[in-house]
């Protein structure tokens, strides 16, 4: 007896149902302000209660992100994520945007410098969605492209041998700054300062027995350079990104080597899963990591290999989030903050549900989705 065909996983659907069910739940208006956008940090919440918790900069350009994901999916459907008569994803990002400068006290500067080198490559990616659509450049874009730009240039500097520092303190350096810094440069055609920057990371806090990179570097009181040696699921994506977009022999060489680390050592046991970092911050790191590998599946310039075991990555990754899905009465879904553990255990009745976890889950949603289009920079209707 042969048994039926399972019915193709259709991925664009479930990153919709992801995208609908964040920006349902954590979208807010600033202050109940006209043409504002902005996501609390948890859920359920209200205005005042969102304006007292800690302002979490970072997660915000990881949500214009994803809103910039939603909005190549647009372009690609003709459909809005959110049905006809609502704000096309490109829409929302633009509104949010102006709206983290609003809440950060009208400036994109940020003490930390891995949180502003994420929202500098969100805001590239959008101003890319924008020329999809053959809309004007936006001078909001590209002012905060250059504010940012000389943050990064005065932030990468010769101490410790290279890389870029973590904060103002200016006295750690570190794979969470230095890799989406690099990345930026690479995306925005400063390739000698990028290359620069992984070279650093190659030399500094490349672990050769592990094939993945450490956290940071930093002098201690003696003046020895001291290697913070956890190797973080997150730190290992940006990195990612920054030597695929460079190219070149070695730089692909060395991201084989990654994805082939990632698969064996930062997996749930026995299964093509990205393992959890739990909440909080952490709740992001999974995601993270996913969103390169999905660039990664899709580069034949890599071992074909190496792309299917990133697209498994990607994939198995994806299954976990989904399966372990919460259903509210509204349509909505909730996700766990860990792939291989069910949202209602992680999650359960009334307990608040953190904004990064909940974006993570869309992120790999969105990553599982690109798998088969068209490589886009962006685009979606409705876009700035």
């Amino acid at each position: 007896m042969t048994m039926p065909e399972a019915e193709p996983v259709d991925w664009q659907d479930r990153a919709n149902v992801a995208a609908r069910s964040v920006t349902a739940l954590f979208g807010r208006r600033l202050l109940l302000l006209p043409g504002t956008h902005l996501a609390a940090v948890q859920w359920p919440s209200n205005g005042l209660k969102n304006l007292i918790q800690p302002w979490h900069y970072w997660w915000q350009a990881h949500y214009v992100d994803c809103l910039v994901d939603a909005g190549g999916r647009e372009l690609a459907t003709g459909a809005t994520f959110d049905g006809g008569g609502r704000p096309s994803a490109g829409r929302l990002a633009s509104r949010l945007v102006t709206t983290i400068r609003l809440r950060n006290a009208l400036t994109f500067v940020n003490n930390y410098y891995d949180d502003m080198a994420w929202l500098a490559l969100a805001t590239h990616r959008l101003e890319s969605l924008a020329q999809e659509t053959r809309r004007p450049a936006s001078r909001r874009n590209a002012r905060v492209r250059k504010t940012l730009t000389l943050q990064f240039d005065s932030a990468s500097t010769d101490d410790l041998g290279g890389g870029t520092f973590w904060s103002k303190k200016r006295d750690f350096k570190n794979t969470p700054a230095t890799a989406p810094v690099a990345l930026y440069y690479a995306r925005t055609g400063q390739q000698a300062k990028a290359q620069r920057l992984v070279d650093w990371l190659n030399a500094v806090l490349f672990d050769e027995s592990q094939g993945l990179y450490l956290d940071g570097a930093r002098l201690n009181a003696a003046g020895d350079v001291v290697v913070e040696d956890t190797a973080y699921t997150y730190n290992q994506g940006p990195v990612l990104g920054a030597l695929l977009e460079l190219g070149g022999e070695a730089n692909l060489a060395r991201a084989a080597v990654l994805v082939d680390a990632v698969s064996k050592r930062l997996t749930v046991p026995g299964r093509p899963v990205i393992r959890g970092e739990g909440g909080g911050d952490g709740g992001l790191f999974t995601g993270i990591l996913v969103r390169y590998l999905a660039l990664a599946a899709r580069d034949e310039r890599l071992p074909s290999g190496l792309r299917a075991t990133a697209r498994s990555l990607v994939t198995g990754t994806a299954e976990a989030f989904w399966a372990g899905r919460t259903e509210k009465d509204n349509g909505t879904v909730v996700f766990s903050p860990q792939p291989h553990r069910p949202a209602g255990e992680a999650y359960p009745a009334g307990a608040a549900v953190e904004l990064s976890t909940q974006l993570q889950a869309w992120m790999v949603l969105e990553a599982a989705a690109g798998l088969n289009q068209p490589r886009l920079t962006a685009a979606a209707p409705g876009a700035p």
